[in-house]
C-alpha cells in the first residue's frame, strides 16, 4: 500500500485513496477465499461418485490451501500494479489543479514569510484585544465603586439638607453658623446632663430593705 498521505485527495473525495484501495483489496481477497471454498465443496461432491477413489478430503483441503496460497501471491502482485495505476491516474489530483474551496488562495497568494508575518499580526491583535478587555473590566469595576461613593455622597447631602432645615427653623441659615449652633446646643446638653448628675448626688439615698 502507498504511504503517501494524499491529503488533498482526501479533502476532495472525503476519504483517503489508500483507504479506498484497502477496502477493494479486502473485498477481492474475501471473494477469492469464498470461491476456493466453493471449488473445494464441488470437488468433494464429485468424489462421492467415486467410492474407490484414493483421494481423501484431507488431501483435497491441503491442495486447496496450496492453490489458494498460489492465487493469493499472484493476486497481490497484480493488485500492487493496479493500485499504482489507480493512485496515479484515477485517484490523484494533479499539482496544477485547485479545488473550488481553495480558489481564494489563487486570488490572494501568500508566501511562507508573508503568512508568518500575518500570523504575527494576528497574535499581536489578540494580545491587544485581551489588554482592552482587561482595561474595560477595570473601568467597569471603577464605575461600580464610583456608584457606591455617589450613593454615600447623596446620603451626606441629604443629611446636610436636613441639618440646614433644622438650623433655619432655629433662625440660622449659614452653614458655619449652623455648626456653631450645633456646638452650642451640644455644650448646653452636656451642662444640663452634669447638672442633673449633681442633683442626683445631692438627693438622700433611700433605705432599701431586703424582704
Amino acid at each position: 500500500m502507498s504511504v503517501n498521505p494524499m491529503a488533498y485527495e482526501a479533502q476532495f473525495f472525503g476519504f483517503t485513496p489508500q483507504t479506498c484501495m484497502l477496502r477493494v483489496y479486502i473485498a477481492f481477497q474475501d471473494y477469492l477465499f469464498e470461491m476456493m471454498l466453493v471449488v473445494e465443496r464441488v470437488i468433494l461432491k464429485k468424489l462421492e461418485g467415486f467410492p474407490n477413489s484414493k483421494i481423501s478430503p484431507f488431501q483435497i483441503r491441503k491442495s486447496t490451501e496450496k492453490f489458494l496460497l498460489f492465487m493469493k501471491e499472484r493476486f497481490d502482485h497484480l493488485f500492487g500494479k493496479m493500485e499504482q495505476v489507480l493512485l496515479q491516474l484515477v485517484l490523484n489530483i494533479p499539482k496544477n489543479v485547485l479545488l473550488p474551496e481553495d480558489k481564494v488562495q489563487e486570488q490572494y497568494p501568500y508566501s511562507k514569510e508573508q503568512f508568518q508575518m500575518l500570523q504575527g499580526e494576528i497574535d499581536q491583535l489578540q494580545k491587544q484585544y485581551k489588554v482592552e478587555v482587561s482595561a474595560r473590566q477595570a473601568l467597569l469595576a471603577e464605575l461600580e465603586e464610583q456608584k457606591v461613593v455617589q450613593t454615600e455622597l447623596e446620603k451626606i447631602l441629604q443629611w446636610f439638607d436636613g441639618l440646614e432645615n433644622i438650623c433655619r427653623e432655629h433662625g440660622t441659615s449659614n452653614l458655619k453658623e449652623s455648626f456653631a449652633f450645633l456646638t452650642q446646643t451640644s455644650k448646653k446638653l452636656q451642662d444640663i446632663l452634669k447638672e442633673v448628675e449633681k442633683k442626683n448626688k445631692r438627693l438622700p439615698k433611700s433605705n432599701l430593705h431586703v424582704v
